[in-house]
C-alpha cells in the first residue's frame, strides 16, 4: 500500500508531511506505518517503516532526526545527525537536508517554518508539554537561528479532538491554576468529567505568542482507526501496546 502523507498548504513548498498509518510493514495491532522504536513492534518492521518515511522525505535514514520525547519544554538545535537521541520534545534547524521528525499517538505533532529565514521546527505537544511551554520554547529556539515569529507558520497535525478527550477535575485544576481563562477549552461531560480541546488550547497559545499563522489539520487520531494510531483508543480496547505516527519537515 502507498504511503498516505497529509500536507498543509500553509507550509508552502517545504517538504513535509503528517504520515498516517497507511503503507507500512508492521502487522497485528501495529498494522501499518508504525515508526516507534519504543513500541514492542518488530525492530525490523520499524526500521523498514522509517526507511520508507526517509525516502519520502528524500533523505537518508540517518538524516531523519528525532529526540527521546519526555513531555518537556526542552528543544534541541540540530546541526547534523544525532548519534544519541536527546531527551527533549522539539527540534529546530537551519541546515538544509535534515528532516526533523516527531512521533505521536494522540498528542500533537506541530511543524513550524520561517521560509524567509530558512528555519524550521518540529514539536511534540501533549497537554503537559503545551501547558509547560514547549510551543513557545520552539519559537524562541527558532528565533535564535534568525527566524522571526511574525513570519513563522505553525501547523498542528492529527491529534485527539475535544469530543474524544475526556478528563477529570484534577486535570481541569492544573489548567485553571495557570490561567482561569483556560476554562474556555473545556466542555461539560457526564458526571464530573469534561472534554478538553487540546488543539484549540495550542492554537490559542501559538496565536498569543505572535506567529504569523497557526492552524490544525482537523484530523482526530482517536476517531479514525484506519488512518491513525491512538494511545487512548488502545487503552479503551484493552490492547497491550500501540503504534506511533510520524510527522516530519525539512528545508
Amino acid at each position: 500500500m502507498t504511503l498516505e502523507i497529509l500536507t498543509a498548504p500553509a507550509l508552502g513548498d517545504l517538504r513535509h508531511g503528517f504520515f498516517t498509518r497507511r503503507g507500512g510493514a508492521s502487522s497485528g495491532i501495529f498494522s501499518g506505518l508504525n515508526c516507534g522504536h519504543g513500541s514492542t513492534d518488530l525492530t525490523e518492521a520499524v526500521a523498514v517503516n522509517r526507511a520508507r518515511v526517509a525516502a519520502a522525505m528524500r533523505v537518508q535514514p540517518a538524516q531523519l532526526i528525532g529526540v527521546h520525547q519526555v513531555h518537556s519544554s526542552e528543544v534541541v538545535t540540530v546541526t547534523g545527525p544525532l548519534t544519541v537521541a536527546q531527551r527533549a520534545d522539539a527540534l529546530v534547524t537551519a541546515v538544509p537536508g535534515l528532516a526533523l521528525c516527531i512521533l505521536t499517538a494522540d498528542c500533537q505533532p506541530v511543524l513550524f517554518a520561517d521560509t524567509t529565514a530558512g528555519v524550521i521546527g518540529a514539536a511534540h505537544a501533549g497537554w503537559r508539554g503545551a501547558l509547560g511551554g514547549i510551543l513557545e520554547a520552539t519559537l524562541e529556539a527558532m528565533e535564535a537561528l534568525g527566524a522571526r515569529r511574525g513570519r513563522i507558520v505553525a501547523v498542528i497535525g492529527p491529534t485527539i479532538s475535544q469530543r474524544a478527550y475526556e478528563v477529570g477535575p484534577e486535570f481541569l485544576a492544573e489548567f485553571l491554576a495557570e490561567d482561569g481563562e483556560n476554562a474556555r477549552f473545556f466542555a461539560g461531560g457526564s458526571g464530573d468529567r469534561m472534554q478538553f480541546d487540546l488543539p484549540g488550547f495550542s492554537l490559542h497559545r501559538l496565536r498569543m505568542a505572535g506567529v504569523a499563522e497557526a492552524e490544525w489539520t482537523r484530523h482526530c487520531t482517536y476517531s479514525d482507526p484506519a488512518r491513525f494510531y491512538s494511545y487512548r483508543r488502545s487503552v479503551h480496547a484493552g490492547e497491550a501496546d500501540y503504534g506511533r505516527l510520524i510527522s516530519a519537515i525539512r528545508l
